[in-house]
């Protein structure tokens, strides 16, 4: 095999094993809202006050998210999807 074919080969090997790893990746992560600092979000708020990552203007708003390692969210005080749409709901109500 000569040099060029190799590397090609090395290089296909090595893209197929991170589409591989990234879906098990995700599955390792759950999204945690009221932990992040300002500026620190992963992405969108629950509100839809922006759609991207980096633009939370709060420290610890309930609306935003990070990702964290599966089953930490609750140590750090954060607040499960459903938690933080619960909280966003009551607080239109009143």
């Amino acid at each position: 095999m000569n040099q060029r074919a190799m590397i090609a080969a090395a290089a296909a090997s090595l893209m197929s094993l991170t589409f591989v790893a990234g879906p098990a990746q995700a599955a390792e992560k759950e999204k945690c809202f009221g932990i992040s600092k300002a500026g620190q979000n992963d992405c969108a708020s629950i509100s839809g006050a922006h759609s991207c990552a980096g633009q939370a203007k709060v420290d610890m708003d309930k609306g935003e998210w990070k990702y964290v390692a599966k089953g930490t969210c609750k140590q750090m005080n954060g607040l499960s999807m459903d938690e933080a749409k619960a909280q966003a709901e009551a607080s239109k109500k009143t």
